[in-house]
């Protein structure tokens, strides 16, 4: 929509690729009203634009994949507020929490969360499972919870004091992304930032741009996308006793802090515009 702007004004236009139709296939693309214009002006815009950047090299590599112009393609991470969401150490937290903060659609993977917790609560029955979010899956999640035997709370959405609060105690955030049906992916995820910032190790499926703001082994762990039994047993890991949580605990916020800092990266792309426009005139 605001190519005939850029072009219209002369002005440089940079984009920035979030994954919500980049990797979606156009025949699924074609269904919504707005999805059809941007696919109308794609091309052109792909000429026009001065810069695409992309928020992971996941997005990076899905947009060279669908004809984007590589050479005008720059990853660049979006950044989180590091003094909103504080380091916490163990001794606030309930070291039988498992968290999951999120959309409850397809692509958000609850549902291979609900199995593994099964799993974990078969093993260690004081195990809790706190559901943050809403969405169209809600119903068949709670369902699903119901027939495995998996207690856990669906708590809806919550206002972000609150869910920082929660960040505080949990001992495991697990939120198990995985590629929906429609081709939509993970992008990066801002919420694996702002656990591992607040002190929590992260448990999830090494899909689309997780790798790139969890060290799997030294952040958290990662199971290959949609193994139901490699994530129950990194959660088990995580867990118990034996798990070097605080080491993990603190490198997490360490790496957060050095790469995702609201205020660096906002530098930066203050740089990168600076550059666009000089280069326009």
């Amino acid at each position: 929509m605001a190519l005939p702007l850029a072009v219209d004004l002369k002005l440089p236009m940079l984009v920035t690729l979030h994954g919500s139709v980049e990797p979606i296939d156009d025949r699924k693309l074609k269904r919504t009203l707005g999805n059809l214009l941007y696919m109308m002006r794609r091309k052109e815009t792909w000429k026009r634009a001065s810069l695409f950047l992309c928020v992971s090299q996941f997005i990076y590599d899905v947009a060279v994949q669908t004809g984007y112009p590589k050479e005008k393609l720059l990853v660049h991470y979006t950044g989180i507020d590091t003094g909103k969401f504080q380091y916490h150490g163990s001794e606030e937290r309930d070291t039988d929490l498992v968290l999951f903060v999120g959309r409850l659609e397809e692509k958000k993977g609850v549902r291979y969360l609900i199995s593994s917790m099964a799993e974990v609560q078969r093993v260690r029955p004081q195990t809790k499972l706190l559901i943050v979010g809403d969405g169209s899956q809600r119903a068949a999640l709670e369902a699903q919870a119901l027939s495995l035997g998996v207690r856990c709370t669906f708590a809806g959405v919550l206002p972000p004091a609150t869910i920082a609060e929660h960040l505080k105690k949990a001992r495991v955030f697990c939120a198990p992304s995985v590629r929906a049906h429609d081709g939509n992916s993970e992008g990066f995820g801002m919420v694996f930032a702002e656990a591992q910032a607040s002190g929590v190790p992260v448990v999830s499926f090494a899909h689309g741009g997780i790798p790139e703001v969890v060290l799997h082994g030294q952040t958290g762990l990662l199971a290959p996308e949609g193994d139901t039994g490699v994530l129950a047993k990194h959660l088990l890991a995580v867990l118990s006793e034996s798990y070097p949580w605080r080491e993990s605990s603190l490198r997490g916020r360490d790496w957060i802090k050095s790469s995702f800092d609201i205020a660096q990266q906002a530098r930066k792309l203050e740089e990168i515009y600076d550059h666009a426009v000089a280069a326009s005139n």
